[in-house]
């Protein structure tokens, strides 16, 4: 398969300013005209990645009784295992099953005149038979934290825009998200639906594939594009609230994952770099924002400013049955006005 996606090299950051100026060329073209690329010169390791996805699926041999001691089902902060078939996209169930993973933090419940969104702070889930798994996963979000951190500066400094603009709305407890995942290979009934066709809620999602396709991006024309995997580099996409902060300069592109044919698996490992929950995306200068052409307007999928909400209603969808066992108060609340 042919790789159609462009491919930036972070590390043209640092070397030079010739080379400097033409990476921030080609990161502005490819996030406003396509809002997917392979990133390359990170700086992650193959061996910081090898032992990530050893240990990734060491926990899918697990036998089901363990990974089922850690179900999201036992957690009003969706954190934990979900099994293949229990999340939603687009109310189709995603062939695929896997670990929900953040900032490790006391639980917070939100108060009678709180939002909603602050169940999504707390705890994670640990396997008791694989102890290792805490401390891989949560290293692999400080270690993508910072690579994400500096392609935002880079990013808004590629469209013209003050590099740590959004430094605030992610100061103190930003809303960093990580799953591991697995693509079992085909459902039983023939449906082809890894995870259907979405857009991410936050800023940034930095993906790490294994050799095993199925990832396809929606180009201009409305068709999907499978994404090959490049090995060494992450696949990034812009998510909805960098389209909210330049009014649809830089859009979110929709996605999915085809399964794998037969009973072939795949890994995967997308890391989510979002604000604080109650941050509120204020709109960024730069120079190009008078031809921004308006946000995406979806009356099913409506974008708030303040981030929490725009993620706790992905969440209420995604997983129906946590969301019945432990929010039932949110699922019977009219939708907020941001």
């Amino acid at each position: 398969m042919i790789n159609e996606l462009p491919v930036i090299d972070l590390s043209a950051a640092s070397a030079g300013p010739d080379a400097r100026a033409r990476f921030h060329d080609a990161l502005h073209t490819a996030a406003r005209d396509v809002g997917f690329f392979h990133l390359t010169g990170h700086g992650i390791t193959a061996a910081e990645t090898d032992e990530l996805m050893r240990t990734l699926r060491a926990f899918f041999a697990l036998p089901e009784e363990e990974r089922l001691s850690i179900s999201n089902l036992n957690s009003p902060h969706f954190r934990g295992y979900t099994r293949i078939g229990d999340e939603r996209t687009g109310g189709s169930r995603d062939w695929r099953d896997q670990i929900d993973i953040g900032a490790e933090r006391a639980p917070r419940v939100p108060g009678p005149d709180e939002p909603g969104y602050w169940w999504l702070e707390g705890p994670n889930q640990w396997p008791a038979a694989l102890p290792e798994l805490r401390t891989a996963a949560l290293n692999w979000v400080d270690r993508l934290s910072s690579v994400a951190e500096r392609l935002l500066h880079e990013l808004l400094a590629a469209i013209g825009a003050p590099p740590d603009f959004y430094d605030e709305a992610f100061a103190d407890r930003p809303h960093l998200h990580l799953k591991l995942v697995r693509y079992p290979g085909s459902a039983p009934d023939g449906a082809a639906q890894g995870v259907g066709a979405h857009k991410d809620y936050g800023f940034l999602t930095l993906l790490l594939q294994d050799t095993v396709g199925g990832l396809q991006v929606e180009g201009p024309d409305g068709a999907f594009i499978d994404v090959p995997p490049m090995p060494g580099a992450f696949v990034i996409n812009l998510g909805e609230l960098l389209e909210v902060a330049t009014n649809g300069y830089l859009k979110a592109t929709n996605h999915r994952v085809v399964s794998p044919p037969g009973n072939r698996e795949r890994y995967s490992v997308p890391f989510f770099y979002n604000p604080r929950l109650d941050a509120r995306i204020e709109p960024v200068p730069f120079p190009h924002a008078h031809r921004a052409p308006g946000v995406t307007q979806d009356s099913a999928n409506p974008l708030f400013a303040e981030y929490g909400r725009n993620e706790i209603k992905g969440w209420l969808r995604a997983h129906p049955a946590v969301a019945r066992r432990h929010h039932a108060e949110l699922l019977d609340a009219p939708v907020p006005v941001s």
